[in-house]
């Protein structure tokens, strides 16, 4: 609500409005302590060390003294803070790439280049070809006539085809910086919003009486509407430069408005972690609980305990026993296991970020892991949900292949033709299927005419006049639809050059000479006409109409002595089995005296209509649009990025669904996802395209009938395509469970003329509702919302546009590099860190849990059985290795062999390795451990003689026995789960266990020196030299692990997983390829066929622009400049 008004290019007062700088960072100077403390104690875990913390200070309870949770704390804390720094920082750079780029702003009467956020709300910018609008501007003119403009929206709705905008004509004339000098006024429009089509607005502009262009500046206000505004995110294109005003800027234009800041996600991993952690806590709270009642117990059963400290009696008595044995098993919760996962997580995207096969050497970008925090949940997708323009495609056109004449004409490269023998003959073989055959010699790359029939001419005239193209200097066309530039510039590069466009007509070059064509009519495209005509009078007098468009429409209106139409159409399937757009070519030659009929009554009538004017224009088109004869056909493909069509199947076999959300028209999206080989011809092909709710569920409805609901929310071999008006209907509450049932049973999903918020709906709507880790990737400002939406954002980088990239969670620069960023970098993180995981949990439990058993024996008085520093240590230094080599270094197979067998990843996919089961298995090996480790040693020290002379020791004594004994097991066990072992396993392994031995050494001594440790002098002296202690070094470790060793040598001679037969062919250099196939899940079979109903038309055309189509092409005189 409400309106702001703005002044431009006169001296008045500062306006103050928002700064044109975007932050997409979480912290900066001021905010960083507040919100990063904040976001670290919102885990129970932190806040649970921290009231250790606080009851260690609490004098006369803490067995363990006042430091040793304190700093271990600190420590994780500053690391988290380092991590958190490096990350954010990163966010910054990127945002301030896209700051500081540069435009020209109208300052002190002339233009300077200046950096985006020297931009302030009323300056006048020039913005020049392929750049990018720096804010949201009021068009005021414009290089082509009109003040219109060629805009890609690409980045903002995902549609491929160019817009047109146009400026008021009181503006229109501002050419110069003179111009501009001339000029002010003043703009009242609304607030900013977040709507992207609307605007509304007025401007006025004062003249006082000067010489600029009176005639056209009133004093009144003009309306100002959508067709007047350049949004920030969109790109001027086809237009040399323009003039615009700003209007909002930053985080108030409607870009950044659509633009939520990014969410908190936490992954699977995280949240099983979270879970057991609990458990932990009310496991530690249980054993804290019973050994504070058994403390009672031994009180009352033994009165001679006068050398004990007494805590007193009584629920005061019994809640500080109570507090003390939560500080004594309070390492039950691992705290080194927080600094593990963050440094280990840190480094795995170090890994991402320097994998040179992610990195694109033409755009000079690598990935980049923009948060750490999901590695392992890449590892775990079932769900990818894809924008398609910029993502699956580079929105480039080629011209491929044709057929004219019931003869089929394709490109061969410079290389193919040379191994012919074709590049100095005229005529080829006339079955090759080829642009050679009779007509056509390539000739490094371009392909050139030399002889001509008929049907071959009328079909090149056509390409070259039947358009809304517009001819520019150095053989460059513009237009708003990409497939007809591409089809103008194949009948250029065929010698019919398109050269000169009038607002009467069009010339083309052709053999030697021009020739001109009298433009008369121009019958326009829409999607529902599917096709667009011109009538012509050709240089020889006659009167043609051409119609281009979709092969069911074109037929439907061909003459009956039309020829070639078997043929043409075995053509066009062909080509849309290869995934080509398609468009169908036929012409018609007209009675004059008809003509004139049409012309002077139907289509005047139609044209002049003020009530129903397209519906009746419609009519008029439909009337003369007849008996045509077919001349041929074209096929364009719409660019795939690189490796696109074997990504998309990789990951199809690695049991991955790929949604396809694209803003593009329904049939772009189909044609695409056909030559992406998402959808084949083998797939039956669902459509939603109803307009209202009933209809939707109908066919939803019968659809699901046929796929039968024994097959419900299984893989069948069935394609669904939605539009985005059926998805109002359908993501309705009533209805998505429908939705959900079929998309779910299907193959494969399309959605097109989605909007960015739907897109974000249709995520949220898997995730809510399926039990399965879901991944959107994309490239523009409209797919932002979807990146947040899923479990896993990944953002293309390397285009201009990185609007998607910078709220992302990783960012690569091809959708190519998705199956190395999943199969490879996301299974071996997920498999690295369940291993760290449970390893850590496994060590902190065999430990700590040890002090319980040994309550059992001191009175449970909360006697500690190990000095405090050595517990303090036995994280961060003893054990803190073998966590990171399993975190790090741990691999199942190699890159190759998971890339080449990607039915691997199922192994990852299925969160196999860590769930509660398996947790609460290690928990259970772990206590067992820890109780052989106790009492093995206790045991052989049961007569307290561990020397020959008789000598016995003190429980430090033991103590000391059973912490060594412990670090030895859990370093054997930590190789004991490691697939690989490398250097670093072995230095982690035997290095660990030999930095225990040498601390044990010194920290025995150091007494004399600090004042630490008395109670550890002379132990490690002591210790070693006792015969029984050696023993004990051959017997306990590999008794305690015994069990485990047998287990893993039994599970590899009888039952052998996948992964555990893939290392051992791998080893012996056998390709494993029968053993995953035949351990890969069966698919279900094929429903139906399709049925022959799509040959791949496709055609991109802005419908319904400020500018109509017929207008447009009368708006151009070139031949002014072409003379030139």
């Amino acid at each position: 609500t409400g309106t702001r008004t703005i002044y431009f290019n006169q001296p008045l007062e500062e306006q103050k409005f928002l700064k044109n700088e975007i932050s997409t960072g979480k912290y900066n100077f001021v905010t960083f302590l507040p919100l990063f403390l904040f976001e670290q104690f919102r885990k129970i875990f932190n806040i649970f060390f921290l009231i250790i913390c606080i009851l260690q200070q609490i004098p006369g309870i803490s067995p363990t003294g006042k430091y040793t949770t304190i700093v271990p704390l600190a420590f994780i804390l500053t690391v988290a803070a380092i991590k958190e720094t490096v990350e954010d920082y990163k966010r910054h750079k990127a945002d301030g790439a896209v700051n500081n780029r540069k435009v020209e702003i109208f300052r002190d009467g002339r233009f300077v280049e200046l950096a985006w956020t020297e931009v302030v709300v009323g300056d006048i910018v020039k913005v020049v070809s392929g750049k990018f609008f720096p804010a949201d501007l009021v068009l005021l003119s414009s290089s082509e006539p009109q003040a219109m403009c060629y805009i890609e929206t690409a980045n903002l709705d995902g549609e491929t085809n160019l817009k047109i905008r146009q400026g008021l004509p009181a503006t229109s004339k501002i050419q110069s910086t003179e111009d501009m000098l001339q000029v002010r006024g003043m703009i009242e429009c609304e607030t900013p919003n977040r709507n992207l089509y609307s605007f509304t607005g007025s401007i006025k502009l004062h003249d006082d009486s000067s010489p600029f262009h009176p005639s056209i500046i009133p004093r009144r206000l003009l309306p100002l509407g959508p067709d007047q505004i350049l949004l920030r995110g969109a790109m001027l294109r086809n237009t040399k430069w323009i003039y615009g005003v700003v209007v909002y800027t930053g985080h108030e234009s409607k870009l950044m408005k659509n633009a939520n800041r990014a969410p908190l996600k936490m992954s699977n991993v995280d949240r099983t972690t979270n879970m057991q952690i609990w458990f932990l806590m009310a496991i530690l709270l249980v054993i804290s609980l019973a050994s504070a009642i058994g403390s009672e117990v031994w009180k009352k059963e033994t009165t001679k305990r006068w050398y004990l400290n007494d805590t007193g009696t009584g629920a005061k008595g019994f809640f500080m026993e109570l507090l003390t044995f939560i500080i004594l098993y309070n390492n039950l919760v691992p705290i080194s296991l927080l600094v593990t996962l963050e440094v280990v997580k840190f480094i795995q995207a170090i890994f991402i970020n320097s994998d040179l096969d992610m990195y694109h050497e033409e755009t000079d970008t690598p990935a980049m892991a923009r948060t750490s925090n999901l590695n392992e949940e890449l590892g775990q997708v079932k769900y990818i949900f894809s924008d398609k323009t910029g993502t699956l495609t580079e929105n480039i056109m080629e011209f491929k292949k044709c057929s004219i004449g019931g003869v089929k004409y394709g490109v061969m490269n410079y290389e193919q033709t040379a191994a012919a023998g074709w590049l100095n003959i005229n005529i080829a073989h006339p079955n090759s299927n080829r642009f050679m055959q009779q007509t056509f010699i390539l000739f490094k790359g371009r392909i050139v005419l030399i002889v001509q029939t008929s049907q071959v001419r009328d079909f090149l005239t056509m390409m070259s006049v039947c358009h809304t193209v517009v001819p520019e200097r150095a053989s460059k066309y513009q237009s708003s639809s990409p497939d007809e530039n591409a089809i103008v510039r194949a009948a250029r590069n065929l010698g019919f050059v398109f050269c000169v466009r009038t607002p009467t007509h069009v010339v083309v070059r052709a053999n030697g000479k021009e020739d001109s064509y009298e433009v008369l009519n121009v019958l326009e495209f829409n999607s529902t006409r599917k096709r667009m005509s011109v009538i012509v009078r050709a240089p020889d007098g006659r009167i043609l109409l051409m119609c281009k468009g979709a092969d069911n429409v074109i037929y439907e209106r061909l003459s009956d002595k039309s020829q070639f139409l078997f043929e043409t159409e075995n053509h066009l399937r062909d080509y849309a089995q290869d995934g080509l757009r398609t468009l169908c070519f036929a012409q018609a030659v007209l009675d004059e005296a008809d003509y004139k009929v049409w012309n002077d009554t139907v289509y005047y009538e139609a044209s002049t209509a003020v009530i129903d004017r397209d519906i009746k224009l419609a009519h008029a088109y439909e009337a003369i649009e007849k008996n045509l004869f077919l001349l041929g056909a074209s096929a364009i493909e719409d660019k795939l990025q690189q490796g696109v069509p074997e990504t998309i199947a990789t990951l199809a076999k690695a049991d991955i669904k790929i949604w396809v959300l694209t803003g593009d028209k329904q049939e772009t999206a189909i044609n695409i996802a056909y030559s992406t080989h998402l959808i084949n011809n083998e797939m039956a092909l669902v459509l939603l395209n109803d307009s209202t709710a009933e209809k939707t569920k109908q066919t939803m409805e019968e659809a699901i009938t046929e796929i039968g609901q024994e097959f419900l929310r299984q893989e069948n071999e069935v394609a669904l395509v939605v539009t985005g008006a059926t998805l109002q209907h359908a993501l309705h509450t009533d209805l998505e469970s429908t939705f959900l049932d079929l998309a779910l049973s299907c193959k494969a999903v399309v959605c097109c003329r989605v909007s960015p918020m739907q897109k974000a709906m249709i995520v949220e709507l898997v995730k809510k509702n399926c039990q399965a880790i879901t991944l959107a990737i994309g490239d523009g400002a409209n797919d932002v919302s979807m990146i947040q939406a899923a479990h896993v954002g990944v953002g293309i980088s390397g285009q201009e546009g990185l609007q998607a990239a910078n709220s992302s969670d990783y960012s690569i620069a091809q959708f190519c590099y998705l199956q190395k960023l999943l199969l490879v970098h996301g299974a071996w993180n997920y498999n690295r860190l369940t291993k760290c995981i449970l390893f850590s949990f496994y060590k902190n439990i065999c430990l700590y849990l040890i002090e319980l058993w040994f309550a059992f024996y001191n009175g449970f008085s909360g006697q500690i059985l190990f000095d405090r520093w050595t517990i303090s240590f036995y994280n961060v230094f003893f054990t803190a290795l073998p966590p990171f080599t399993l975190g790090l270094f741990e691999r199942t197979c190699s890159s190759k062999v998971m890339l080449k067998y990607p039915q691997l990843y199922s192994i990852s996919q299925s969160a196999s390795k860590y769930n509660a089961k398996v947790f609460w298995a290690m928990f259970l090996n772990a206590t067992i451990h820890s109780l052989m480790l106790f009492y093995m040693p206790a045991f052989s020290l049961y007569n307290e003689i561990a020397f020959s002379n008789g000598q016995v020791g003190g429980y430090l004594f033991l103590g000391n026995f059973v912490y060594t004994f412990t670090v030895f097991t859990v370093c054997l066990k930590a190789g004991l789960e490691s697939s690989t072992w490398t250097i670093l396993t072995h230095i982690a392994v035997w290095g660990s266990f030999a930095i225990w031995l040498i601390f044990f050494g010194v920290y025995s001594h150091v007494f004399s020196i600090l004042p630490l440790g008395a109670e550890m002098l002379g132990q490690a002296d002591i210790v070693m030299s006792s015969p029984v202690f050696w023993l004990g070094m051959l017997l306990v470790p590999p008794s305690v692990l015994f069990r485990d060793l047998l287990w893993k040598v039994f599970r590899r001679r009888f039952r052998k997983s996948v992964v555990e037969e893939v290392q051992e062919m791998e080893m012996e250099n056998i390709d494993p390829q029968k053993t995953i196939l035949a351990a890969a899940r069966q698919r279900s079979g094929s429903l139906r066929s399709l049925q022959d109903t799509n040959h791949g038309y496709a055609f991109s055309q802005e419908e319904g622009g400020v500018v109509s189509q017929s207008d447009l092409i009368r708006q151009y005189n070139t031949a002014a400049q072409e003379s030139s």
